[in-house]
């Protein structure tokens, strides 16, 4: 295997193998944690040897196998193939995405064993985040980052040469990590809860920090639009699509009919304030930096976010919305039929709480978007 070296400014440059398989690895480990999700939604917990799981695990040796190769390639591939790369324990070699994948492999591979052990002596999940399903979330979100890094790195030591590919390919590997914090943030935006200040102080709170991270490293002119539409394509593929599939519940206690693979919500509306995101970035003048430009892209995520999630939220928690386009009949099997969510009523919050709670999101927003900033800068100076 001969290592990429850095690009020219003249010639085209193909896509590396390991990065295929790293982002391959990606998609499989995100679509199988959806897939898992309304398994148990559906079915309810049954053998560790399901579909959905071999999808997410297949994604995690894909990653863990193919970087693992490329440490041994590249170590003893001779001393021109080590530019570029990251040293561990003196002896080893390889691009930091690499080495992030890895661990992502391991961490996964470790969440298995606990996660088999915690349902056999707790019973199916409450909630998502539970201690098996947070190494395994983490090993997921390492092997994302990784393959993002790997991208990254590709994209930044091109520089102004940088072909449209890598640009694209960065766009999807960031796309694929923002979905698993939406994922990871599920209990917290759920259509039931669009109206209640928890929704928003949630989503000010990671939301920004991601989509201003990602886009600030990326090289195309529409980055932070271009990570939502990844994020809203993959979720509306996961709504239309597990309907199709027959499946019922097999764990009691049973108080929904349910006859098809549940699906997911319908996505976020992220695309509409990651557009005007996108915005300033193309047309802040350079001497808007720091806090004066994250209190900017605080403040706007947040108008446009509530403004378009509220509206929308009035409608989707309607019966109007009750058909295979946004599904918000998707029903747990165990969910009573006296809750919020299955009488399509929005829970009572006192005005002073939601006031408090949507200044608190507000605020929030600013702070991950300075963070964000800071980190996005980090991330463009990654060339290993």
């Amino acid at each position: 295997m001969k290592p990429h070296r850095r690009a020219s400014g003249e010639g085209t440059i193909g896509v590396p193998w390991y990065l295929s398989a790293a982002l391959l690895a990606s998609l499989c480990v995100i679509v199988g944690v959806m897939w898992d999700i309304s398994w148990h939604s559906t079915i309810g917990r049954d053998t560790f040897w399901t579909p959905a799981h071999m999808a997410i695990y297949a994604g995690g040796l894909i990653a863990g196998l193919s970087c693992g190769w490329l440490v041994l390639a590249t170590t003893f591939g001779g001393a021109a193939s080590r530019g570029d790369t990251v040293r561990f324990w003196r002896v080893f070699h390889a691009p930091l995405g690499a080495w992030v994948c890895i661990w992502g492999t391991f961490a996964m591979l470790t969440s298995a064993p606990f996660d088999n052990w915690w349902h056999n002596a707790y019973g199916l999940d409450v909630q998502i985040l539970s201690p098996p399903h947070t190494v395994l979330a983490l090993g997921i979100a390492a092997i994302q980052l990784g393959a993002l890094l790997m991208t990254l790195a590709l994209q930044n030591r091109a520089g102004a040469a940088a072909t449209q590919r890598y640009r694209v390919l960065y766009a999807a590997a960031a796309g694929l990590l923002f979905l698993n914090a939406t994922i990871m943030t599920t209990e917290y935006h759920r259509r039931v809860l669009m109206h209640t200040p928890q929704f928003y102080v949630v989503a000010c709170l990671v939301f920004p920090f991601y989509l201003v991270t990602l886009a600030r490293a990326s090289r195309l002119r529409w980055p932070t639009t271009s990570i939502a539409a990844v994020y809203t394509v993959v979720m509306l593929a996961m709504v239309w699509l597990l309907p199709l599939f027959p499946a019922t519940p097999r764990l009691g206690p049973i108080y929904q009919t349910v006859t098809h693979m549940v699906p997911p919500d319908f996505p976020l509306l992220l695309l509409a304030p990651a557009f005007v995101l996108d915005l300033i970035f193309q047309r802040a003048p350079d001497t808007l930096r720091g806090w004066r430009l994250a209190a900017l892209l605080g403040a706007v995520f947040f108008a446009v976010f509530f403004a378009a999630q509220w509206s929308f939220g009035s409608f989707y928690n309607s019966p109007a919305s009750e058909n295979w386009v946004f599904a918000s009949t998707n029903y747990y099997y165990a969910l009573p039929k006296t809750s919020y969510a299955y009488r399509h009523i929005f829970p009572p919050v006192r005005p002073a709480k939601l006031a408090g709670g949507l200044a608190l999101a507000a605020g929030l927003a600013v702070l991950s978007s300075r963070l964000g900033l800071a980190c996005g800068d980090w991330l463009r100076r990654v060339k290993r």
